[in-house]
Parts: structure tokens; C-alpha cells; sequence
């Protein structure tokens, strides 16, 4: 009986379902216009050979008092599972589907940083350009008249990228200190990417450029603008055209700041329990909850303001990774030079962690969201986004660390040969 009943979950996974031996010849297609999102359900994604998985996943979520999550798993640039946990909406009583989208926070800096290779493969700049002063990319008087410590002028794209430009957040991070920075600067306003980038600018910085580091989110708001002065469009056009439509990647958006400006497909966002109201970020003397007006999250741009399900994460993953199944949009080249190890002090280029054993890292936490990308020498890939805080954040994505190896030791070979990321 048990025989007979392995060789039913197997039929019942694998039946009308290509393997990914079988499906390169389809992935041409799946990069023309073929939305993921729109073929994505619980249902189609479910298998009975995986119903332990997804009570250890529900129980991890429970624990954590996460309202609702979605997961991706890939092998080789198959996605094998894509399965939403919990709720969307808990009071519209809409559960969570793999076709939801979730704002993925600082991973948006893993899409800025592909952005980056894909111009400097254009020859429209290259990595060790300047970023501001006269010959630089920012070269504006407006930005080079403020500035008064010469060293902002020593910057370049790369110093950006890895996190070593002289930035700190000393005085507050200048994403996040919207309300400090209007106080001090007698603004009526939140400040937009050019009234911030010249209030920033006229600060020192706090140590010389390429010789140090400190985790900036301010850096890659400024790489948005690189973006948009070298390729003449809006960043989310630019990205949405040359880097997230060829990866097959049609349902990435860039977040808003409340709930009625949250996108089709989009969740709620919920906070821990016992969350205090805080003030919003634009100085209204409104008391908001956080992760809806606690801070300008579509300001952050290519620092951390893309939504996007996991699926289709990993499906951009899939074409940066070297794996031929699903075709690069990168060069081989630029590949290796986001994802080689070069040692523990140095930031990749917009991975947050390369590993020494071949892993490659992107983690983000915004109220009201949490994301984790891993993928593995092996291959595979797990990717989950929450739409809920954590009441202790940093232990949660270690945490969900630990839930993906407990799950891929448990369960690996147990997934189905399929591959979701092509019609079948």
C-alpha cells in the first residue's frame, strides 16, 4: 500500500507537467509577454508530497505571528513550488495566493544593482565613473555648489554599490529622518530625490571614500538617480524596460505609501501585535500606523520601494545566475562580478551576502514586511516575502534562514519535476 501510494502523489505532482530537461525550448516564449503571476494559484502550485512542508512553514509563521506569507522554490531555473501561507487580507477574507505581491524592501536593491550592469554593458557608464563634480554623472551645479568636503567628488558607481561611498547614518538615516530633515530645513514638504540629495550633500562625510564601509540606503537612492540621468528615463520606466520585462518579470511595481495607493494584487501590511501608532513621516501631526505613513517608502526607490511576488523573484534571480535554462540578462561577466566571494568585509554588488560556499544572499525588512532570498551552490533557490513585522526583526530572517535549510534537507527530493515558470 505504501508503494502504491508514493506512486499516486507522484502521478498526481507530475502529470501534465514538463520537467526542466523538457521545457528550454517553451522559455523563449515565457520572456514575450507571458505573464507568471496570471498562471499562479495555491491550487496549481499544490502537492500532496508536500504537505509536511507546509505545516512546518504554517507552524514557523504562527510562531512569528505572521498574518501572511509566500514562498518560491526553484531548481536550476525551474521554479518547482510557488504557495502562498495565511492571509492576504485577513478582514476581506482574502487568502494568500503566489500571484500576490509584496513590497520586498532592501532586496529592491539587488533589481538597482542589475540595473547598474545592464547600463555599464550598454557602455553608458562604466563602475569606477564618478558620481558628482564636473566630469561626474551627477555633475548639476546645484549639487556640486553645495558641497564643501572635496571627498564627495572622489565617489564612484562602485563606492555606491558596495556600500563604501562616506556615508553613515550618524545624524539618522536619511531615508527614514523625513521629519528631522524637514525640521531642520524649515520644509513644508517631504523632500523629493533632489532637495534630499542637496541637504545630504552639504554635510561631510564620515570617513574617505572606497576605504571603509557602512550599509547605506541613501546610496542607492542616489544610484536611482545615476540611473535616471544615464538613461534618460524615470528609474521604474528604465528598470521596468531593459532589466524587468526581459527577465520575464511584468508584475514588479514600486510601492505607495498608504493602503489605498497599494497596487491590483497587492497585500495588506500588518504590524506586530501591541505596535504603538507613531507620527507620520511628513510632519502632518497625524498619528499613523507605521508601515502604512510611517516613512516615505516609494521615496526609497532602488534602495527598497519594489513589490513583487516571490515567484516572479525568482524568476529575475534565475536570469542572473549563469544557468543557461532560463537566458541571462546579463552577461556571464557581470554575473561573476556580483556574485564572487571576495571576502567577508566587502559588500557585493547588490547581493547583501556572498559566502564563501557558493550562497548568495538578499534579505529586506520594512514594517510590515520581510523578504529573504537564498540561493544555493546547488541551485536552488528559496525565496519568502511576509506582510508583517516582526516583534524581534533581525532574528526573524535567521530564523527563516534556518526554516529553509530544516526544509530543504527535509523535503528537496520530494518536489515535483516541473517548471511554473512556462506555460503547460
Amino acid at each position: 500500500m505504501i508503494a502504491v501510494a508514493a506512486v499516486i502523489v507522484y502521478i498526481i505532482c507530475s502529470s501534465s507537467i514538463r520537467s526542466s530537461s523538457d521545457t528550454q525550448s517553451g522559455l523563449s516564449g515565457a520572456v514575450d509577454g507571458y505573464r507568471l503571476n496570471a498562471h499562479l494559484s495555491n491550487t496549481v502550485s499544490d502537492c500532496p508530497g508536500l504537505q509536511k512542508m507546509d505545516r512546518d512553514i504554517e507552524r514557523f509563521l504562527q510562531k512569528w505571528g505572521i498574518m501572511g506569507a509566500s514562498l518560491a522554490v526553484s531548481r536550476n531555473d525551474s521554479l518547482l513550488y510557488a504557495k502562498g501561507y495565511g492571509w492576504a487580507e485577513e478582514e476581506k477574507g482574502e487568502k494568500m495566493e503566489p500571484s500576490h505581491i509584496l513590497r520586498v524592501a532592501s532586496v529592491s536593491k539587488l533589481v538597482t544593482a542589475v540595473g547598474i550592469m545592464k547600463l555599464q554593458e550598454q557602455r553608458k557608464l562604466d563602475l569606477h565613473d564618478k558620481v558628482f563634480g564636473l566630469q561626474g554623472i551627477l555633475n548639476d551645479t546645484a549639487y556640486t555648489s553645495v558641497i564643501t568636503d572635496k571627498r564627495y567628488f572622489r565617489i564612484t558607481v562602485e563606492d555606491l554599490l558596495r556600500h563604501r561611498a562616506g556615508f553613515t547614518n550618524a545624524q539618522g538615516d536619511p531615508m527614514f529622518a523625513t521629519r528631522y530633515i524637514m525640521m531642520g530645513n524649515k520644509l513644508t514638504a517631504a523632500p523629493d530625490h533632489d532637495t534630499l540629495l542637496k541637504i545630504v550633500l552639504k554635510r561631510r562625510l564620515r570617513y574617505d571614500p572606497g576605504t571603509w564601509q557602512r550599509y547605506s540606503n541613501f546610496g542607492y537612492m542616489v544610484l536611482s538617480m545615476v540611473i535616471e540621468k544615464v538613461s534618460g528615463m524615470d528609474y521604474e520606466t528604465f528598470m521596468k524596460k531593459e532589466v524587468l520585462e526581459p527577465a520575464g518579470c511584468y508584475d514588479f511595481e514600486i510601492a505607495g505609501n498608504y493602503y489605498q495607493d497599494k497596487h491590483d494584487d497587492e497585500v495588506k501590511y500588518y504590524m506586530h501585535a501591541k505596535a504603538d501608532l507613531i507620527d507620520e513621516y511628513n510632519n502632518s501631526g497625524r498619528q499613523v500606523v507605521r508601515c502604512y505613513g510611517g516613512s516615505d517608502v516609494q521615496g526609497l526607490a532602488g534602495a527598497g520601494a519594489w513589490c513583487a511576488s516571490a515567484a516572479e523573484l525568482s524568476r529575475l534571480v534565475a536570469s542572473i545566475d549563469m544557468d543557461p535554462t532560463v537566458p541571462d540578462i546579463l552577461s556571464r561577466q557581470s554575473v561573476r562580478a556580483m556574485t564572487t566571494y571576495i571576502g567577508d568585509r566587502t559588500f557585493p554588488l547588490g547581493w547583501a551576502d556572498i559566502k564563501k560556499n557558493g550562497e548568495w544572499v538578499r534579505s529586506g525588512t520594512l514594517s510590515g514586511t520581510s523578504a529573504l532570498v537564498k540561493h544555493y551552490q546547488d541551485g536552488e533557490c528559496w525565496i519568502l516575502i511576509t506582510n508583517t513585522s516582526t516583534w524581534r526583526g533581525p532574528y526573524f530572517t535567521r530564523e527563516t534562514a534556518e526554516l529553509f535549510e530544516n526544509c530543504r534537507r527535509k523535503y528537496s527530493s520530494k518536489f515535483p519535476k516541473r517548471n511554473l515558470f512556462v506555460a503547460n
